[in-house]
C-alpha cells in the first residue's frame, strides 16, 4: 500500500496576477476623467466670473461719469457755467480704474480717446449752446461705446446665468443709454424753443426721434430688471431692485407725458426739465443697486465653483488613496503567492513507499513461530 504524494498548487498565470490591477484601473480611469473634466469646467466658469467682476468694477466707475457728463451738457446748453469739478472727479476715478485693470479689459485705447474729448469740452464757450450740444453728443457716444467695450472684454455679454445677464444688460447698456437719451431730449427741447419758425418741422422730427430713443431705453431698463427678477433664485434681488425701480418707472412715465408736444407743437420746458431731473436722480440711485446685486451674484458663483473644486479635489484624493491601498493589498498577495510557489517547487518529489510497522507493533512471521518450533 502506498501513500499518495501531496498535490502541488497550480501557479497563477501572469494574466491572473495582472487582472486585479487592471480591474482597479478600469474602475478609476472613468472617475479620473470625470474629475478632470469637472475641474476644467469649474475653473473656466470661475475665471469668467472673476473677469466679469472686473467689468463690474469698471462700470461702477463709469456710472457717476455718465451722470456728470449729462449734467455738464445741460449746463452748456442752457448757457450756465459748467461745473468742471464733478466731471473732473469722475474722470479721475475712471482713470484710476483703467490704470489698474484697463490692460486686462483692453479698454485703455478707448479710454484715452474719450478722456481727450472730455478735456477738449472745457475749451468751448458756454454761450454757444448750438455748438456745445453736438460736441457733447459725440463724447456721450464715445462713453456708451466704452460701456460696450468693457462688457465685451469682461465677458458680461456672454454670461450664461439669466439673472446676471439681464442685470448686466440693464446697468451696462440700457441705463447709461437711457440717461444720455433723457438728457438729450430735455436739452434739445431747450434748443428747439429758440429756433426759428422755418425750422419747426425739422426740429419736431428730431425731437420725436430723441423722445423715442429716451423712452425706448428706459423701457428696456425696466424689461431687463423684470426679467432678472423672474429668472433669479436669489431672495435678496427682488426687494433691493424693486425699491428704486418703481420711482424710476414713474419718472419715465412722467417724462413721456411732458415730452409730448401740445397741439401747437410746443413743450412746457419747466415740467419737462422737472421730469428729466427726477428721472436722472432715480437712475443715479438705481445704478449702484444693480451693480451691487450683479457683483454679489458673481461673488456667490465664484464661491460655488471654489466649493465644487474642493469637493473634486477631495474625491480625487480619496480615489488615489483607495488605489494605493488596493494596489498595496494586491502586491502583498502577489508576493505571498510567489513565495509559496517557490517553496513548493524547492521540496523533493515524494515517491510511493511500502508500509513499515511502527516500533512495538506486530513481529514478522518467523519470529512469531520460533518458540513453538523449539518446544517441538
Amino acid at each position: 500500500m502506498t501513500v499518495p504524494a501531496p498535490r502541488v498548487r497550480r501557479r497563477p498565470s501572469a494574466a491572473g496576477r495582472v487582472a486585479p490591477f487592471l480591474l482597479v484601473v478600469a474602475l478609476l480611469v472613468p472617475l479620473g476623467l470625470q474629475l478632470t473634466q469637472n475641474w476644467r469646467l469649474t475653473g473656466d466658469t470661475r475665471d469668467l466670473a472673476v473677469r466679469e467682476r472686473l467689468g463690474v468694477a469698471y462700470l461702477r466707475a463709469l456710472a457717476p461719469m455718465t451722470d456728470a457728463l449729462v449734467s455738464a451738457q445741460t449746463a452748456a446748453v442752457t448757457g450756465r457755467s459748467v461745473d468742471r469739478s464733478e466731471l473732473g472727479r469722475a474722470v479721475e476715478e475712471v482713470a484710476e480704474v483703467d490704470a489698474r485693470i484697463g490692460t486686462e479689459l483692453r479698454s485703455q485705447e478707448r479710454w484715452a480717446g474719450l478722456r481727450a474729448k472730455i478735456e477738449a469740452l472745457g475749451d468751448r464757450h458756454p454761450t454757444d449752446p448750438e455748438a456745445a450740444f453736438p460736441a457733447y453728443v459725440e463724447v456721450a457716444d464715445l462713453l456708451l461705446a466704452l460701456h460696450r467695450k468693457v462688457r465685451e472684454s469682461a465677458g458680461l455679454i456672454h454670461d450664461a446665468e439669466p439673472d446676471s445677464f439681464f442685470l448686466q444688460s440693464a446697468v451696462g447698456q440700457d441705463l447709461p443709454a437711457a440717461m444720455v437719451a433723457t438728457g438729450r431730449l430735455a436739452d434739445f427741447a431747450v434748443l428747439a424753443s429758440r429756433r426759428a419758425a422755418d425750422e419747426r418741422e425739422r426740429t419736431l422730427s428730431e425731437l420725436a426721434a430723441l423722445r423715442v430713443a429716451a423712452l425706448g431705453s428706459a423701457a428696456e431698463v425696466v424689461t431687463d430688471l423684470r426679467a432678472a427678477l423672474e429668472n433669479s433664485e436669489s431672495t435678496k434681488l427682488g426687494p433691493s431692485v424693486l425699491t428704486p425701480l418703481d420711482p424710476y418707472q414713474r419718472a419715465v412715465e412722467s417724462l413721456a407725458a411732458h415730452s409730448t408736444p401740445n397741439g401747437r407743437g410746443g413743450l412746457n420746458l419747466a415740467e419737462l426739465g422737472g421730469a428729466r431731473t427726477i428721472a436722472q436722480s432715480t437712475a443715479r440711485e438705481l445704478a449702484p443697486v444693480i451693480l451691487g446685486e450683479l457683483d454679489a451674484l458673481l461673488a456667490d458663483r465664484i464661491d460655488r465653483q471654489d466649493r465644487d473644486r474642493q469637493l473634486a479635489a477631495g474625491v480625487a484624493a480619496a480615489a488615489a488613496l483607495l488605489l494605493a491601498v488596493l494596489g498595496g493589498v494586491l502586491l502583498v498577495a502577489a508576493r505571498r503567492s510567489t513565495r509559496r510557489d517557490a517553496e513548493a517547487h524547492a521540496e523533493p518529489q515524494s515517491q510511493p513507499r511500502p508500509l513499515v510497522p511502527a516500533e512495538g507493533g506486530h513481529q514478522p512471521e518467523p519470529a512469531r513461530w520460533g518458540a513453538f518450533d523449539a518446544a517441538r
